[in-house]
């Protein structure tokens, strides 16, 4: 079972991560988010940022939807994200491992092609953490 210091821990591990202030948790790589905690909306209430779900970048369409079917358990997403290439992880339901694996695959798709070639082999094992001054 996998939590939010895990995925702090996890990003922050790879190559030139920000963390941007948030109440959760949001990281990004040149600007781009890759992971960050779940902004729930009900109507009529304020936004509850929940930290035991993470929105990850997933690249495209057709790896959504074979993940949302493939492990429905695991994944899900809401009619606000329609159309964009992100699912809701629900982190209880994964080992660190995996979501090691995830955070990183994420990370490799929004990172430019000249940080990814840094030569990031293991998820979390990053050979220069480079952090941007805030």
């Amino acid at each position: 079972m996998a939590d939010a210091d895990d995925v702090r821990r996890l990003a922050l591990a790879l190559p030139q991560v920000a963390e941007n202030e948030s109440d959760g948790f949001d990281f990004r790589v040149a600007g781009k988010g890759f992971v960050w905690s779940y902004p729930e909306r009900r109507p009529g209430e304020r936004r509850l940022i929940r930290t035991d779900i993470a929105v990850l970048f997933v690249g495209d369409e057709a790896e959504k939807q074979a993940l949302l079917l493939g492990e429905p358990d695991v994944f899900f997403t809401t009619p606000g994200y329609d159309g964009w290439p992100l699912v809701m992880l629900r982190l209880t339901e994964v080992d660190v491992d995996r979501l090691g694996e995830l955070v990183t695959d994420a990370w490799r798709m929004r990172a430019p092609g000249t940080v990814v070639g840094d030569g990031v082999d293991d998820p979390g094992q990053a050979t220069e953490i480079v952090t941007p001054p805030c």
